[in-house]
């Protein structure tokens, strides 16, 4: 059976009957963690479990029952008749918690009948799940106050231009989502620019249409009070194209009349600065050519040639399926195509848009790998597979992205999709890692500004699925693995795209120094012993 990781994860035999290994595979688990891409939080996996009932309990309580077998009862065994067994033994002993001890079958009747209740038990939480994977579709996220700001300003289409907004369940949204503090973001995660960028657009959306001023007053307080914290957070928790976008937006304000900002901040000149740097940056003929991130984040951008970007557009009529790019696309354009991705998602979320849409390339490739580090993949074979057959359909040799069709392809998806369609039997190509490969360096987008933790981390995992011969996994273990471990030796091991309990620690154990662990996961994912 599959269970939570190589360090922790016992062997079912006939020391270790498999409902322990059960009962610690259902008390502990992966750490909780947050999947984060500007302005969206979307929670996943479970909590981690210890002492006697957790993976390492078990495990001292296999070494405990071992020793029982191959020495005579000491001290701190209860004293029994000769004619009783040590099984009985086992049952009324304790170990170091002195926690109780599961009690031991007598026979192996006993032993399938409390099998077949535990099964019984788990029942509508396996029905609950496998209805769930049936019902993916093109993924599910949570709201991102940010973009649904941005689809809030969009004026009503064939009106005046600025009488009323032309999609207010959004703005009804932002109304009802304020936080107690002021703010709008995630009220379970505090990040100073995820909040600060969620604010100010919220507060420029209800500021264009002159609604809620004590909600715009509210907000303008908050972000006066935490403007500094911008000076002291950390790179790694900047949201994508944060330092093009929040400018745009503090500029949008002033146009606006927006006279409480504190345009002047100390906290903010870094934040121009680093804007200018990055537009200087990007090529600005390259970019209306060709697909690559950029179009993520064209409502930052200023003197856009809108006729030759709109051949970029994607298949659903979305600029690289951001709800607050498309809309900022449709205020300067009136495309109909456009339109229809807006208002297909105001639809879909209520109001609430998410922060990219679709994502179901990622969701079903998170989803398996997220069951099968639990140690439950074995009640949704069926389900597991679907979801394989799905991404191998819209595998291509230069890579994937979140979404189908993406004309845009990152390195974090491709290698999580190429480990597991290994992993699952399907014949995929290598070479798809040459288009992340330049001047011996790997990357996760083509003219990514800095280097993402868990796009190396998952680039490593899949390098480690190789064969012999294919020099470009073995180039990519490499580079990854000095990428990590420069990382973790600098104690940076913090990442843009995910807010995870224990990211350094699934870091730390991945660049260990022992020349079998990349071989213990594929043993396990293939149910060898």
């Amino acid at each position: 059976m599959k269970l939570l990781s190589p360090a922790a994860a016992p062997s079912s035999s006939p020391l270790f009957p498999p409902r322990i290994v059960e009962a610690a595979a259902r008390q502990s688990g992966p750490c909780r963690i947050r999947i984060r891409i500007r302005g969206k939080a979307a929670a996943a996996g479970g909590g981690g479990g210890a002492g006697a009932t957790g993976p390492r309990g078990s495990l001292r309580l296999a070494g405990w029952w071992r020793a029982q077998q191959q020495a005579p009862a000491t001290a701190t065994t209860t004293q029994q008749p000769d004619n009783v067994s040590s099984a009985k033994v086992f049952q009324t002993s304790r170990v170091e918690t002195e926690s109780e001890i599961a009690k031991w079958p007598g026979k192996p009747q006993d032993l399938e009948d409390e099998h077949q209740a535990e099964e019984a038990e788990l029942q509508p939480l396996i029905d609950q799940v496998r209805a769930m994977l049936r019902s993916m579709n093109d993924g599910d996220t949570s709201a991102s106050a940010y973009d649904t700001a941005w689809v809030a300003m969009v004026p009503k289409v064939g009106g005046d231009g600025g009488a009323q907004p032309q999609f207010p369940a959004t703005v009804r949204w932002i109304v009802d989502h304020q936080l107690p503090d002021g703010s709008w973001g995630d009220s379970a995660l505090f990040s100073a620019y995820d909040r600060m960028i969620n604010t100010l657009a919220c507060v420029v959306a209800l500021t264009k249409w002159s609604l809620e001023p004590a909600r715009c007053e509210a907000g303008l307080s908050f972000l006066h009070e935490n403007m500094w914290r911008l000076a002291e957070e950390e790179a790694e928790s900047m949201p994508i194209g944060f330092e093009i976008a929040f400018p745009s937006l503090i500029q949008t304000a002033r146009d606006l009349g927006v006279v409480d900002f504190p345009y002047g901040h100390p906290a903010l000149q870094s934040i121009y600065a680093n804007r200018e740097v990055k537009l200087k940056r990007i090529p600005r003929d390259m970019m209306h050519r060709v697909p690559t991130s950029i179009l993520h984040s064209l409502e930052g951008m200023p003197d856009l040639d809108w006729p030759r970007l709109l051949n970029l557009q994607s298949c659903d009529g979305s600029f690289l399926f951001s709800p607050s790019a498309t809309a900022y696309a449709l205020m300067q354009t009136g495309d109909k195509k456009c339109f229809e991705y807006i208002d297909r998602i105001v639809k879909k979320f209520n109001g609430g848009v998410p922060n990219v849409y679709p994502v179901d390339l990622f969701e079903h490739i998170w989803v398996v790998d997220r069951l099968e580090r639990l140690g439950i993949s074995r009640y949704f074979q069926r389900e597991i597979e679907q979801c394989m057959d799905y991404v191998n359909r819209h595998w291509t040799e230069d890579g994937i992205c979140w979404a189908r069709k993406s004309n845009v392809k990152d390195v974090d998806d491709t290698a999580m999709a190429f480990r597991l369609l290994r992993l699952h039997g399907y014949n995929v190509s290598p070479s798809v890692f040459k288009n992340f490969e330049k001047d011996g360096e790997f990357f996760c987008f083509v003219g990514q500004s800095t280097q993402a933790v868990t796009g190396m981390y998952n680039l490593n995992r899949a390098s480690q699925i190789s064969f012999q011969g294919e020099d470009v996994l073995h180039r990519a273990r490499v580079f990854s693995y000095e990428f990590l471990r420069q990382r973790e030796e600098q104690g940076m091991i913090r990442d843009k795209w995910i807010v995870a309990k224990d990211l350094p620690g699934e870091v730390i154990q991945t660049i260990l120094p022992f020349d079998d662990l990349r071989s213990i996961e594929t043993c396990m994912n293939r149910g060898e012993n």
